[in-house]
């Protein structure tokens, strides 16, 4: 028998190289999903326990919107259709007739344009049952921000001659005065089918 030839090793210097460029690439190929969620500033935590008191607030002040498991929207005691979200909360936020069932309008500074009457005591409260669909929620929300958006650019054309997004740092506050955003997201309840 002749002498066994010894297997020569196998060269992995450049293994390291290779699985490293292998991640990059699928690193930077790969899309993910983006997060998903709503732009709210929470408000500061209480100092003390008179102050966890919650404020009294009229009933014509609040515009209560509920979503029950089933996903069927209801604005006080009406059924409506995604498409209504937006009409309702506009002429709820500025009362444009001084209707009596809708917020009371009250005088104001709003910055640089002066003392205005504006609803300052609205609230819209949106509250949902636990089975409500994360999608429907966005939806709603997308739309009462829509109506704040809207009621501020027609305000700012008016006064202004430009949409909400151009006027300047002082000229948006004022804006904002006249309609702050106000949304409560109540704690989820079971409505079931007696919604």
């Amino acid at each position: 028998m002749g002498k066994k030839r010894k297997m020569p090793g196998l060269n992995t210097s450049s293994t390291a190289d290779i699985s490293f460029m292998l991640l990059i690439f699928f690193l930077v190929t790969t899309s993910m999903d983006t997060d998903q969620g709503l732009a709210r500033t929470l408000p500061k935590p209480p100092e003390d326990e008179d102050a966890k008191n919650e404020m009294k607030v009229k009933e014509r002040n609040i515009l209560n919107i509920r979503i029950n498991k089933d996903n069927y929207l209801m604005i006080g005691d009406d059924y409506v259709g995604l498409d209504e979200v937006k009409p309702r909360a506009k002429e709820f936020i500025a009362n444009p007739n001084n209707n009596a069932n809708l917020p009371e309008l009250k005088p104001k500074k709003c910055g640089i344009l002066g003392t205005r009457m504006v609803t300052l005591n609205h609230v819209i409260s949106v509250q949902t049952d636990r089975g409500t669909s994360y999608g429907v929620y966005f939806q709603v929300q997308d739309q009462l921000v829509a109506a704040y958006n809207e009621l501020r650019d027609e305000l700012a054309k008016q006064e202004f001659g430009y949409k909400y997004e151009f006027l300047t740092k002082e000229e948006k506050e004022a804006i904002r005065d006249v309609y702050p955003q106000k949304i409560s997201e109540a704690e989820p309840k079971q409505y079931g089918k007696n919604m």
